[in-house]
Parts: structure tokens; C-alpha cells; sequence
């Protein structure tokens, strides 16, 4: 293949050292990526004279970047991406990091792997609050037009086994308590960084056809649960890129269930902060759509409730009556089923607490303050006191419905148990629950109670 230059001829630094990393040869480098590209059936005849212009600036043409990027993958056991190699020709490909829905199984690995790479090297493109509609929705239009992976299967790489896929899911379980308890800020950094140092290895490795399936589904868990720690941490531009990432690897694990989950309780509950609400709705819709006949009604209520927040933020009272009575239809019919077993893990927290709390939100958003209050209590009272989390933002949710009706003392009071758990946690999330029933309060301001909350509450955070 002919080659041409990269910008002003420059030495490609970024390739020699990932070649002294793998601790390998120019003419090592050539062999592998000779047998790689057969693999994809094409004639490369590389030699080591290729990898010295390579090293010089030069860049090959056609999908030889992307072979040279897996070669030395396989030989770091770890996805490795062109722009790594220095092969990006120029175009800004970092900044578009974790927002495409990759259109095969490897670019997928690829594409998530750079994102993890980009976020433990906190990369500036990664750090901004901005999030793109178009980033949510298009991948959601690309999640419901899809078919299947035909195949998942490596055989490249370490070798990859049911116990490894096994660990994957016990960190996940370890790791999500800690953040119902302590908040994300204290854990996120450890979940970034066991995702590029741990997962991208076993991504890059060699597995059977069913425990890649399985590994994918597990690593769709852990990228989700990163994505909402983004969220909690007060990066929903970083949240939109994990969330886009965990649907493309349930596509991969072939669970049409769980990309619904990412679609209805991850995407569309970004989608409030754009300006336009109506993505909520139409995203928790994607998810009922894509997800018709395959998933059980616990999976189903959930996807109801969260279409019925999008209605309420919207103001459409009507629509928001419908898809909640469906919800919670929905909800009885799980409950009372004698196949409950059919339901995943990963939908066992949606319960009757659970339900309600989303209930409450879309009275809130409706200005409902009794209904929103009987909801929030109905909640709190079977909400498992470990999720310190969960229930300082149903004290607060309960205590802005409190001020609604006009119940000073009672809604300090409330606002108050929330303070005392918002302190042990970090949690960017809680606190944006804590500001808005501030707002709330400030017509009566002059109120002693509400002056020493307000005092209180400070205190609190300077703590």
C-alpha cells in the first residue's frame, strides 16, 4: 500500500513507544501485522524497513492503521486505537470518544477501551457539562435498527474464562454498595481505573462465544454504573459517553433488556438538562420499542415509569396519568407472577419503593404537592437504610413537597435528616437536590426555621 505523510513529517513518537512497551521489534511488528491482516483478508507484506518510515511519519493507507493499532494490541493484551499509534491523519478523534454507536464488535471494544484509556488520563475533552441531544438520540436510533452481533468469540490474546467474567460482577456488586453508601465521589476514580487496567485486558483477550456474551453483559453493568457516577460526580457530558458505551456492549452481549435499562433509566434522565424534555419520553419510548415481547413486566414498569417522568416534565398531566396506571399495572403483574425468577439482576432493585419514588418526581414536576408527598413517604419507608443516597434525596424530594404545602417546620425538619445524611456523602447529585429545596425555601426566608436550617445546612458543608 502506498503511504503518505503525516502533518509536517513528523517522528511518531506515540508508535515508538508503544513498540518499546511490547517490547518488540520492527520486524516483529511487521510479522504480526502481516498475520493480522490475513486474518482480515488482506495481503500485507510489511517488513521491517515499513516500520522504520512508519516511525519517520509516514502513514499507510486503507485499514492498515487499524490493523497495525490491533497487532500491537494483541501483543499488550489491551485495545489499542489508531489515534494511540498516531495514526489518526491528523483528524481530531479524541473529542468524538464514546459518543458513536460503533458498527461491529471490535471497533465497540476499541471505542469503550479509548474511553476508559481517556478518562483515567482525564483528558479536557472529557471534563465539560455539556451534553448533546443528538449524542443520546441518534445511538438510540442506531440500538433500535441493529441486528444481532453474529459472533463475539477471540482468539487472540490471554485466555478468558467464566471465573474472570464472574470477578468482573462481584467488583460491580462491591463497588455499587459503596456508592449507595458513601456517594460516587468517593468511588468512581477506583471504577475508572479498574476498567482500563482490568476489563480492557479481558476485552483484548480470547473467549468462547458464550463467555464473551456473558463478559460483554458484565461489562455493559460496570460501564453503565460508571456512567451514573458521572452523573453524581456532576459530569453528564462524561455520563452521555459511558451510557452510549454500556448499549453498544449489551448489544454485543446480545441483552436487548439491558439496553433498554441504559436507554430509560441512564439516557433519558440526561436528557432534562438540553432544553428539551421531550427526549425523555421519546428515549424511555426507544426502549419499550426495542425491547417489545422480550423483557418481563418488572422490566416493562420501569420503562413505563420512567416514559411517565418525561410526560410530567413536560407538563402533559393526560399523558403522565397513562403511562404511570401502566407502570404501575405493570408492577402488579410482577409482583404477583409466580415466574418472578424470569426477572434479570440487574432489574432487583426496581421495587415498590423504587417505583414510588419515580412517581413522586412526576408529581413534583406536575406541582402535585399531596400526591408527590404521599409517593416520597410511601418510598422512604421501605427504602433500605444503606442507600444513604437514595434516602437523603427522598427526604428532600418529600421536604419540597412539605414547602408546596406550605409546612415550614415540617419541610426544615425533613430537609434536615437529609443534611445529616448528605454529609457522609459525596455526592454532586444530592447536593443539586439540597440547592433546589434551598430555592425553594427562600420566600420565607425571614421564617426562624427556615434561617436556622439554612445556618445548619451550611455548617454542614463547611464541615
Amino acid at each position: 500500500m502506498a503511504a503518505r505523510p503525516l502533518v509536517a513529517r513528523q517522528p511518531n513518537e506515540r508508535l515508538q513507544a508503544l513498540i518499546q512497551e511490547a517490547a518488540c521489534s520492527n520486524a516483529g511488528l511487521a510479522r504480526r501485522v502481516n498475520l493480522v491482516g490475513a486474518e482480515h483478508g488482506l495481503d500485507l507484506r510489511y517488513d521491517k524497513t515499513s516500520v522504520a518510515r512508519w516511525l519517520r511519519g509516514q502513514q499507510p493507507r486503507g485499514r492498515a492503521p487499524g490493523i497495525i493499532a490491533e497487532a500491537l494490541g494483541r501483543k499488550l493484551t489491551r485495545a489499542v486505537t489508531i489515534d494511540e499509534i498516531g495514526m489518526a491523519n491528523g483528524k481530531n478523534l479524541a473529542a468524538g470518544v464514546g459518543l458513536q454507536f460503533a458498527p461491529s464488535v471490535p471497533a465497540a471494544v476499541e471505542q469503550v477501551s479509548e474511553l476508559w484509556r481517556s478518562d483515567v488520563g482525564r483528558r479536557e475533552f472529557l471534563t465539560g457539562r455539556t451534553v448533546a441531544a443528538s449524542a443520546l438520540v441518534e445511538p438510540s436510533r442506531d440500538w433500535l435498527i441493529s441486528g444481532a452481533d453474529p459472533q463475539v468469540a477471540r482468539t487472540a490474546g490471554p485466555r478468558v474464562g467464566t471465573a474472570d467474567v464472574e470477578a468482573v460482577r462481584a467488583t460491580t456488586a462491591a463497588l455499587s454498595e459503596l456508592d449507595h453508601r458513601f456517594g460516587s465521589g468517593h468511588v468512581r476514580p477506583v471504577v475508572v481505573h479498574y476498567l482500563n487496567s482490568v476489563v480492557s485486558g479481558l476485552l483484548a483477550g480470547s473467549y468462547r462465544e458464550a463467555v464473551g456474551r456473558d463478559l460483554f453483559a458484565a461489562v455493559a453493568r460496570l460501564t453503565e454504573l460508571a456512567g451514573y457516577m458521572a452523573v453524581d460526580t456532576g459530569q453528564p457530558g462524561l455520563a452521555q459517553r459511558y451510557y452510549i458505551q454500556a448499549l453498544r456492549l449489551s448489544q454485543a452481549a446480545g441483552d436487548r433488556g439491558y439496553g433498554g435499562y441504559v436507554l430509560a433509566a441512564g439516557m433519558s434522565h440526561l436528557a432534562g438538562p438540553l432544553g428539551n424534555p421531550r427526549e425523555i419520553t421519546q428515549l424511555a419510548r426507544a426502549a419499550q420499542e426495542g425491547t417489545r415481547g422480550q423483557v418481563t413486566p418488572r422490566v416493562e414498569s420501569m420503562f413505563l415509569a420512567a416514559e411517565a417522568r418525561g410526560h410530567a416534565v413536560l407538563g402533559d398531566g393526560r399523558a403522565c396519568q397513562v403511562a404511570a396506571g401502566q407502570a404501575l399495572a405493570a408492577f402488579e403483574r410482577a409482583e404477583s407472577a409466580t415466574d418472578a425468577g424470569d426477572d434479570p439482576p440487574w432489574i432487583a432493585h426496581f421495587d415498590s419503593a423504587y417505583l414510588a419514588d419515580e412517581l413522586a418526581h412526576s408529581h413534583r414536576d406536575l406541582g402535585q404537592p399531596v400526591p408527590a408527598a404521599r409517593r416520597a413517604e410511601e418510598a422512604l419507608a421501605q427504602l433500605d437504610e444503606r442507600r444513604a443516597r437514595r434516602r437523603a434525596i427522598g427526604l428532600l424530594l418529600l421536604a419540597d413537597a412539605q414547602v408546596q404545602q406550605r409546612e415550614i417546620d415540617r419541610a426544615c425538619h425533613t430537609g434536615g435528616r437529609a443534611v445529616e445524611l448528605l454529609s457522609g456523602l459525596r455526592s454532586e447529585r444530592g447536593q443539586e437536590y439540597l440547592d433546589a429545596f434551598r430555592q425553594r425555601l427562600e420566600p420565607f426566608e425571614q421564617e426562624p426555621v427556615v434561617r436556622e436550617f439554612t445556618s445548619r445546612s451550611r455548617m454542614e458543608a463547611a464541615a
